[in-house]
């Protein structure tokens, strides 16, 4: 079957829409290789036997952090390029797998490094693939809602995983979340090759309208230099994933010293959990309301909750308080996940970036998210968990108030009339 034959359906493809749902939520657990499981595996099951502290497990995820930010625009470029989109997701689903999966196989801080690296790298293709294909299905009158609904589908698929990797591992230990891995990249290889490849607009896919093509995608560069607006974004994005990226990982190595890996394990699972299920809801009021709402107010509302938690964290050691408070990552986390792609959109309309942009702001802000492990690993060494949670707090605030002073409302004027420009619709 030919990638980049569109049907010629008046409506969106009924089948690739029920596709994208179940590849939202099964490849939920996917997308984001290991994450904060990854630090409890190397500090509470390697340990300093193996020399593992919370500043080496923090250098990995940092170094693997790097490895997938420099990966993000050319990866956003690669999406732009290429009609095998559904290709690439497999491909990429594939790569995560494997290597998070051969983690109990190797020791050593080098082929740790390395197998998390080419996990980050493939990894940096979900976001822009999934944002590409959802907006070549459904064109972009109807992006707003769709990106809803796909966090919405995301999030459920995160909170149904790490239910499991909490029940399962309280009776097999940590190493179940590798498996649970293996198998929900299997089903989302089924759900991709579901998706119709015929209908997805690759036009429409990376940005464009109706007009005539305008040639390949800008490199990073030259889409921020051209676009300044996307620049100071991308320096808000920076310091929201610089406060938020080290938060569940913290609280996962805190719970670790306090009742032992295999609980730990089940306890972040249900902070997971918790936080997964409220991020539903908000995506899928985020997708709803926000072309009548406004795009900055929401955002501030996420940078507010990313704060507040920060402060939060300190007040108990209490496995309980601290699974409550995670559950305030559900409504920030779950804004800008949600409407991280509608700003680039807003941003990039009728230009035919939208894509490289997505990776060019996703470079930025993994920027941050990988200092973020490093800067709370080695305040925890040298401080304690609550010097580290206070700063990430401060940072959440810094970005608070950057956004407020300098990101402008990016809703399209024609989005908040209620009409598009018929070029667009």
């Amino acid at each position: 079957m030919q990638e980049g034959r569109r049907l010629p359906h008046p409506t969106p493809n009924r089948r690739s829409l029920i596709a994208l749902d179940a590849l939202n939520a099964v490849l939920a657990d996917v997308r984001d290789g290991l994450g904060p499981y990854l630090a409890i595996y190397l500090v509470a099951v390697r340990g300093p036997s193996h020399g593992w502290s919370e500043a080496s497990a923090g250098a990995v995820m940092t170094i693997a952090g790097i490895a997938g930010l420099i990966a993000q625009a050319p990866a956003g470029g690669l999406v732009d390029r290429i009609h095998a989109k559904r290709a690439l997701l497999v491909a990429a689903a594939v790569a995560v797998t494997l290597s998070s999966i051969s983690l109990p196989l190797v020791d050593g801080f080098a082929p740790v490094v390395i197998g998390q690296s080419v996990a980050a790298v493939a990894a940096a293709v979900f976001a822009p693939a999934i944002a590409a294909i959802s907006l070549g299905i459904v064109g972009p009158k109807l992006f707003t809602r769709r990106v809803g609904r796909n966090e919405a589908f995301n999030h459920a698929g995160n909170a149904v995983s790490a239910g499991l990797a909490g029940v399962l591992a309280f009776s097999f230990g940590p190493q179940v979340v590798f498996w649970l891995m293996g198998l929900f990249a299997a089903l989302s290889i089924g759900a991709t090759l579901m998706i119709d490849p015929r209908a997805i607009d690759h036009r429409v896919a990376r940005g464009m309208g109706d007009g005539e093509d305008k040639g390949p995608p800008q490199s990073i560069f030259a889409t921020l230099r051209n676009h300044p607006t996307i620049a100071a974004f991308a320096c808000a994005a920076f310091l929201f994933h610089l406060a938020n990226a080290a938060m569940l990982p913290t609280v996962g190595q805190q719970l670790a010293r306090i009742v032992g890996s295999g609980s730990a394990t089940s306890l972040v699972a249900a902070c997971i959990v918790g936080a997964q299920v409220v991020m539903v809801p908000v995506a899928l009021i985020v997708g709803a309301r926000t072309d009548r709402w406004g795009r900055k107010p929401l955002f501030l509302a996420a940078f507010a909750m990313l704060t507040l938690r920060g402060f939060l964290y300190p007040l108990s050691d209490a496995p309980a308080w601290l699974l409550g408070v995670q559950l305030l990552d559900g409504i920030g986390a779950g804004i800008f996940g949600a409407l991280f792609p509608i700003v680039i959109a807003d941003m990039t309309r009728g230009t035919g970036r939208f894509n490289v942009a997505q990776g060019a702001v996703a470079t930025v802000q993994g920027l941050g998210g990988a200092l973020s492990a490093s800067l709370a690993g080695s305040i925890v060494v040298l401080g304690g968990f609550g010097p580290a949670y206070w700063t990430l707090a401060g940072v959440g605030a810094a970005g608070l108030i950057f956004y407020a002073l300098f990101i402008p409302e990016t809703r399209p004027r024609e989005i908040a009339d209620g009409t598009l420009h018929p070029r667009l619709a």
